[in-house]
């Protein structure tokens, strides 16, 4: 059921957008949304349906078997609290970071070789082996282990105690993850690491979809 803030923010998103030319018009991202301006690396990226109607998904995204494990679908419930969310959402979240919400991360959780291939704009790239060794959040190293604390600290806002070690998720980001797509378990694996060292699961989302449903629908991309 959809709440007054969830309507005024769609509200907001209808009157973000005009059309761009005669043909963007009838290829709209949503009934109300025609393009979206969003911040990448700090230059503006112009987020819309592709206008090629013969226009297939990228080779990469073609195949259908990709052997279980490790590319077994996923449920729809990552980790019991943690809301998983669809591309309007993500959009959603987009605009707030652009109206400069800072308390707001798009994860691409994929290593660099993949996000090499495009990724959405706003998102920055965490690889999901910085956060998660294995679905356990274990580390083989210490380096390994302070490279994530450091990720915490640094990148997501987390406070730690220096007496006890405990961490202080209190002014923690809102984080939402995706990887490459219901059968990629690297955002997951990540989701399932937070949850298990304290973060609060209202401040962690899940695009479930990711980049294979991102294309699917003709979204744009980036390139590092």
């Amino acid at each position: 059921m959809q709440t007054t803030e969830s309507w005024r923010r769609l509200a907001m998103l209808a009157c973000l957008t005009a059309p761009i030319t005669a043909f963007a018009a009838d290829n709209k991202i949503t009934p109300t949304i025609e393009t979206m301006d969003v911040l990448h690396n700090g230059q503006t990226v112009t987020i819309q349906r592709g206008h090629d109607r013969n226009a297939t998904l990228p080779e990469i995204f073609q195949k259908t078997d990709r052997g279980c494990p490790p590319f077994c679908v996923q449920p729809m419930v990552a980790v019991e609290g943690v809301e998983t969310v669809g591309e309007v959402e993500v959009l959603g979240y987009l605009h707030r970071m652009t109206q400069g919400e800072q308390d707001l991360m798009l994860i691409d959780s994929r290593t660099p070789d993949w996000v090499m291939r495009g990724t959405i704009p706003g998102s920055v790239n965490i690889p999901w082996n910085k956060i998660s060794r294995d679905k356990a959040g274990t580390f083989e190293t210490p380096s390994e282990a302070d490279s994530f604390h450091h990720i915490l600290q640094d990148e997501f806002g987390v406070d730690r105690n220096a007496t006890t070690g405990a961490w202080d998720f209190s002014q923690a980001n809102t984080l939402i993850f995706f990887c490459n797509g219901i059968w990629c378990a690297q955002s997951t694996a990540n989701l399932q690491t937070l949850v298990n060292i304290g973060y609060p699961v209202h401040k962690l989302k899940w695009y479930r979809g990711g980049m294979q449903d991102w294309v699917s629908v003709g979204l744009t991309t980036v390139k590092p």
